[in-house]
């Protein structure tokens, strides 16, 4: 049966503004890496990229249920031999259906949680990064309880309207749960529209 091109893919258009400045950063952080899992893959229009711009990496995305239609219409449309099938992954349920990985990737997923959720990630960042492996997490963050610009504390307030759980985090408090799981900052980059690249490399 010929695959129906009719109807559009899930698409963000700051997925699409953010996928190569963010490609710039792990073509450095993920050179020395074979295979990465991304956490919450949403549209999957970072992975495509990813795996276009370093087709030496194996890309494992994951999402929850109701995203994972999307994302294999995606890859359906868009295939890469370096992609697998979508996993079905919630951050909370541990331990995560992955056995070990040698990088792990999420974009704009930590503020949009809950701190619970949060320190869970780190949890299962922890059980599956290889020795030597690199994390990398892209988003917005705090510095010293502060925000790094007037826009980034409106959209703090606003996802605080949405769910009082949320909220652009301190990176000293992400950082202290990275350093939990053996996880050493390496770099911090900054990065288009008020975010950050944060890179860990597991010691």
């Amino acid at each position: 049966m010929p695959l129906d091109n009719s109807n559009p893919l899930p698409s963000s258009q700051a997925a699409e503004n953010n996928k190569e400045p963010i490609a710039g950063v792990l073509r450095d952080a993920f050179a020395n890496v074979n295979t990465v899992l991304e956490i919450a893959s949403g549209t999957g229009q970072h992975a495509v990229h990813m795996a276009i711009r370093m087709p030496h990496l194996t890309w494992q995305p994951t999402d929850l249920e109701p995203n994972l239609p999307g994302l294999e219409a995606r890859f359906a449309r868009e295939p890469r031999g370096n992609i697998r099938p979508p996993l079905l992954l919630d951050i909370g349920d541990q331990p995560w259906p992955v056995e070990s990985t040698e990088a792990v990737f999420t974009a704009n997923s930590l503020h949009i949680v809950s701190w619970p959720l949060v320190e869970a990630f780190f949890k299962g960042v922890g059980r599956v990064l290889a020795p030597g492996g690199m994390l990398a997490v892209y988003g917005p963050f705090k510095y010293g309880g502060a925000f790094t610009t007037p826009s980034n504390a409106q959209f703090d307030a606003y996802l605080r309207s949405r769910d009082p759980q949320a909220g652009i985090r301190d990176i000293e408090a992400v950082d202290a749960l990275a350093k939990a799981q053996e996880l050493e900052l390496v770099a911090d980059h900054a990065m288009p529209a008020n975010n950050q690249l944060l890179v860990w490399k597991r010691t």
